[in-house]
Parts: structure tokens; C-alpha cells; sequence
């Protein structure tokens, strides 16, 4: 009896997968709605890309003034990463804070600005308790823990598109 129930369950498999092979259902006459579709990944947001473009600039040296690969100042980084993705940003870091809306530095996300000393310097917050930013002559675009900058968080505003 053993040996006929396995004989069967094999004619049965080899059929169901012939049919599957042949396009067709593996029940005669019986179709299935369900059909496979991938789910698309995630769009990154603003913020997500801003932070993306930032960190492509790490090691690039502070230039006074500058807001380009070629040298930044804080406020040039921050006007040069959201430039590129269409947000026309002022080259002053007083001027930003009026960009935006404000944020609790309790409730920062990556990509928000944060700023210091009166507002006189700007990072872009990437999360962790961390941020990008253009520390003064004769350092780089670089990576620093927020509490490890003299002064604290004076303020931070969330970028939004128009």
C-alpha cells in the first residue's frame, strides 16, 4: 500500500509540474488572480539625498567663502547640497536660519540644519548625534560628533521643497 501512495504522490508531482512548465494552471480549468509583482524600493527622501550629497564632499578643503568641490565654507556646503537638489539656499549661515522650519534639537533628523556661535556656523545634521560640515581654514569637509564642537546647538531648521 506504502509503495502505491508513493507511486502516486510521483505522478502526481511530475503532472503539476508539467503543466507549470506548459503555462498552464496546475488545476485544469482553474486560473489564479494572484500574480507576482516586486514591490519598488523606497524613493530616498530630501533629506536622505542631501545627506547622500554631503558626504561625497568629505575631505574637501575649507575655502572662505567658497561654495563649490573646489573649497567650501559651512554655509557654501549647505547651499551647495541643497542647490543640487533644486533648493536655491542663501551662502550665510545667519540667513538660513530663516529657512526652513524650526526643529527641536531633541527631534533633529539627518538632513537638518544645525547651527552654532549666534548662528555664525551651520552643519548638516546626519544622525547619531553627528553632522557634516566646514570647520575653518585649514581643515576639511568632515564628519563631527555634535558634542564635540565648542558651544551648543544654538538652533536647527528642517529644509522642506517648495
Amino acid at each position: 500500500m506504502l509503495a502505491f501512495l508513493c507511486a502516486l504522490c510521483a505522478v502526481c508531482g511530475a503532472l503539476a509540474a508539467g503543466l507549470a512548465r506548459a503555462g498552464r494552471p496546475s488545476l485544469p480549468g482553474v486560473e489564479s488572480p494572484a500574480r507576482f509583482v516586486a514591490p519598488r524600493p523606497p524613493q530616498p527622501t530630501l533629506a536622505e539625498r542631501a545627506v547622500r550629497i554631503a558626504r561625497t564632499q568629505l575631505g574637501v578643503p575649507y575655502v572662505y567663502g567658497g561654495a563649490s568641490p573646489g573649497g567650501f565654507d559651512c554655509s557654501g556646503l549647505v547651499m551647495w547640497v541643497y542647490g543640487r537638489l533644486g533648493i536655491p539656499l542663501p551662502h550665510n549661515a545667519a540667513a538660513l536660519y530663516g529657512t526652513g522650519r524650526p526643529v527641536s534639537p531633541s527631534h533633529l533628523e539627518p538632513g537638518d540644519l544645525v547651527f552654532f556661535h549666534g548662528l555664525g556656523h551651520v552643519g548638516i545634521y546626519i544622525g547619531h548625534g553627528r553632522m557634516i560640515h566646514a570647520p575653518q581654514t585649514g581643515e576639511q569637509v568632515e564628519i563631527e560628533a555634535l558634542g564635540e564642537r565648542s558651544g551648543v546647538v544654538e538652533g536647527a531648521r528642517r529644509v522642506v521643497a517648495a
